[in-house]
């Protein structure tokens, strides 16, 4: 067998230019469903808030919005669909994905491989971090912190050597363990390609969203899988399946901003997207009315039911700017101490 950590095993069998399962051509559509595919509602969702951003910024001459782990634009081509004109007239969208510029966006949308610096407008990545590679650790039977190590052809995995001090002090402040077989997800990765992706805006705001959980909520077993075909696989590292694990959210989010941590469910809520079924009274006034409003309830409840999608997290993060509107409400703003 050929050992490794699981951070450079994730980073080959996931964005490897040769083989990677990010660079395959179905992109992760053919493998599993996000909101964005769901419904567009969620599209449509973001770019209210994405309207509310700019007028919090007090209407800027250029407005950016930048999709984060673009997959192959659906989000993008979703939102700039939804905005209304004046607003798209200023609008500088970009992806940002490490595959191939996909074919039918718009001219408009600029495709890169890393966040733009200096931009004003919304960040949005919608179940990015999850994929930023990390390592796996585990308490061995003398109470020392040891990196997991896996094979990459069978998944097969095994204890490695102790943790570094880095990753060590990491785990003691945002994942502590004492007992033998206790494990631990190291962020540390997660929370730098957030606190990078968070410092390219101006000004603007800044939204992950993802499986996650906090201090309190910290998993006793290991949130990391696989998923191939839309089917729940083992995560071996060989570039033949996806590779996910949630997201420490508080870890993550990047110090002295103006933040939120909150539910998919109450966000999408806030932003106008509702479960509740249509007045019944439509279907006899209106009946094709009522059936698409009938259909989008269906679709708003899978977006907002939280024992699904709606059990995401979001964190939000202002940068030199107002809370947008619809967000404003949900309680839980507070600034992070540095």
């Amino acid at each position: 067998m050929s050992w490794m950590r699981w951070r450079p095993a994730m980073e080959q069998a996931l964005y490897a230019p040769d083989g990677g399962f990010y660079r395959r051509p179905e992109g992760p559509a053919g493998h599993f469903r996000t909101s964005v595919h769901a419904s567009p509602l969620f599209a449509r969702a973001v770019a209210r808030l994405l309207v509310e951003v700019d007028r919090a910024l007090g209407r800027p001459e250029e407005l950016a919005f930048v999709d984060v782990g673009a997959g192959r634009g659906e989000l993008l081509s979703g939102v700039l669909a939804e905005l209304p004109d004046p607003v798209r007239a200023r609008l500088r969208p970009y992806g940002v994905e490490i595959a191939a510029r996909p074919p039918g966006l718009p001219s408009t949308v600029l495709w890169t491989d890393t966040p733009p610096p200096g931009v004003t407008g919304l960040l949005f990545a919608n179940e990015w971090l999850d994929n930023v590679p990390l390592d796996f650790a585990e308490v061995d039977g003398d109470g020392v912190l040891r990196y997991a190590e896996v094979d990459r052809t069978t998944g097969v995995e095994r204890l490695g050597e102790p943790v570094a001090a880095a990753d060590a002090a990491w785990a003691g402040r945002w994942w502590p363990v004492r007992r033998p077989g206790d494990l631990v997800e190291l962020g540390a990765p997660r929370d730098e390609a957030w606190a990078a992706a968070v410092g390219t805006l101006e000004r603007g705001l800044a939204v992950a969203v993802d499986y996650g959980h906090t201090l309190a909520t910290r998993p006793p077993f290991t949130t990391r899988t696989g998923f191939r075909a839309g089917r729940e696989v083992p995560p071996v590292p060989d570039g033949s399946c996806d590779i996910t694990a949630h997201v420490a959210l508080d870890a993550v989010a990047a110090p002295a901003l103006h933040s939120l941590w909150t539910t998919q469910r109450d966000a999408l809520r806030a932003l106008g997207v509702s479960g509740a079924r249509p007045a019944l009274a439509l279907a006899s006034t209106d009946p094709v009315a009522y059936l698409r409003a009938l259909g989008g309830a269906g679709e708003g409840a899978e977006l907002t039911d939280p024992a699904g999608l709606g059990g995401f997290g979001w964190l939000a993060q202002t940068v030199r700017m107002p809370v947008p509107e619809s967000l404003a409400g949900l309680e839980g703003w507070q600034t992070l101490q540095s």
